[in-house]
C-alpha cells in the first residue's frame, strides 16, 4: 500500500490582501518507486498588508475631516460635496476672517483715540456707567459686524433704560457674542480674563470701558469680581454675565453658575435673559480664524425678578433653553 503524504502549499510572493492560487503536490510511495500525483489547486486568503491598513486609515481621516468641515461651515457643506467644494468654502471663510480682524483693528485704532480723549471727562462726570465710552464701543461693534453678517434684534422693548441698573445674562457660543451685544448700546460691564487686557488697543479699550478682570481658577479673584459687580450695580451701573462660564464647544447650552443671580438678589436688580442664535455657526468656538457667512439673531426676554438666586438661575436658563430648542439648537 502506498502512503499519502500531507499536501504542502508552495510559497508565492503576493501583494497585500491578494488571494493567490497555490499548487499542492503529493507522492505515493510504493516499493521504493514514487509517482507524482497532482492535487486540486486551492486558494489561500492572506491578511491585509500594511499598505491596505495605511490606505484605510487615511480614508477614514479624510472622511472625518469632511464631517468637521461640514459642521464648521454651519451646514453650508454636505457629505455629498466634493473635496474641491469643501476646500473653496474653507478658503472663503478664512479670507472673511482675515478681513473681519483687519476691519475691527482699523476701526478700533481711530475709536480708541476718541475714548482716550473723552476719558478724563468720563471719570469726572460718569465714572461708573461710562456712557460715552459705551457709545463709542457701540459704533465700533456696529461698523465691524455690519460688513460681515446681518443682525436681527427681537424684544428691544424689554431692555431697561441705561439709567436703570440690571444684571444681563446670555448663552455663550462664539467670540462674536461680545460684538453682537455691544450693538445694544447698554452700559453693562463684562467680565473678562486678565490676559485679554494685555492685548494692544482692544485690551486698553476694555480698561477704559470698565470691564471687570478675572483670573480663572482663582477663588479669591472670583470673589473679588462678584463684590465689584455688586458695588457697580448699587452705584447705578449694569453688569453682564455668561453664566455657562465659557463658550460652548458643541453649540449646546451648558449648566449655569449662580454668580450672576447672587448679584441680582443682593442688589434687587432685575435679570435680563438674552438668547444668541447663529454666532456659533459663523465663528465656532476654537476656530476664531474663520468667519462663515450667515446671520445672527438676538432675542431679549422679559425681565425676571426675585430674591432666590437658585430660582432666578433656573428660570433664566429655562427661558434661554426653550428658545434655543425652538430654533433647533441643543441643550445639555
Amino acid at each position: 500500500m502506498g502512503t499519502l503524504l500531507r499536501p504542502r502549499p508552495l510559497a508565492h510572493a503576493a501583494g497585500a490582501g491578494d488571494a493567490t492560487p497555490s499548487t499542492a503536490h503529493a507522492v505515493v510511495v510504493s516499493g521504493g518507486r514514487g509517482r507524482g500525483v497532482e492535487c486540486q489547486p486551492h486558494r489561500v486568503r492572506r491578511r491585509p498588508g500594511p499598505q491596505v491598513a495605511v490606505a484605510t486609515a487615511s480614508w477614514r481621516r479624510r472622511r472625518e475631516t469632511v464631517v468637521r468641515s461640514d459642521f464648521a461651515a454651519g451646514g453650508a457643506a454636505t457629505m455629498g460635496d466634493s473635496p474641491q467644494a469643501l476646500s473653496d468654502i474653507d478658503v472663503v471663510s478664512r479670507v472673511r476672517g482675515v478681513c473681519f480682524y483687519a476691519v475691527t483693528a482699523v476701526a478700533a485704532i481711530f475709536l480708541f483715540v476718541a475714548m482716550v480723549v473723552v476719558h478724563p471727562l468720563v471719570l469726572l462726570f460718569d465714572r461708573y456707567r461710562r456712557r460715552a465710552q459705551h457709545y463709542i464701543a457701540k459704533i465700533w461693534a456696529t461698523l465691524t459686524i455690519s460688513m460681515f453678517y446681518k443682525l436681527d434684534v427681537e424684544g428691544m422693548e424689554n431692555l431697561p433704560p441705561n439709567s436703570s441698573p440690571a444684571v444681563y445674562v446670555a448663552n455663550h457660543q462664539s467670540f462674536l457674542d461680545i460684538y453682537t451685544l455691544l450693538t445694544l448700546g447698554r452700559c453693562f460691564k463684562f467680565i473678562s480674563k486678565t490676559s485679554i487686557f494685555m492685548f494692544p488697543i482692544i485690551g486698553w479699550a476694555m480698561y477704559l470701558l470698565g470691564v471687570i478682570p478675572l483670573r480663572r481658577m482663582d477663588s479669591r479673584s472670583q470673589l473679588d469680581c462678584l463684590k465689584r459687580c455688586v458695588d457697580l450695580v448699587k452705584k447705578g451701573a449694569s453688569v453682564f454675565f455668561f453664566p455657562e462660564g465659557t463658550r460652548s464647544k458643541d453649540g449646546k447650552l451648558g449648566a449655569f453658575k449662580r454668580g450672576a443671580f447672587s448679584v441680582a438678589t443682593k442688589t434687587g436688580a432685575p435679570v435680563i435673559p438674552i438668547t444668541l442664535l447663529g454666532t456659533g455657526k459663523l465663528m465656532p468656538s476654537g476656530m476664531e480664524g474663520i468667519l462663515n457667512s450667515g446671520s445672527v439673531k438676538l432675542i431679549i426676554h422679559h425681565p425676571i425678578e426675585g430674591n432666590d438666586a437658585e430660582k432666578l438661575c433656573s428660570e433664566a436658563r429655562k427661558v434661554i433653553a426653550d428658545t434655543l430648542i425652538l430654533n433647533g439648537y441643543g441643550v445639555h
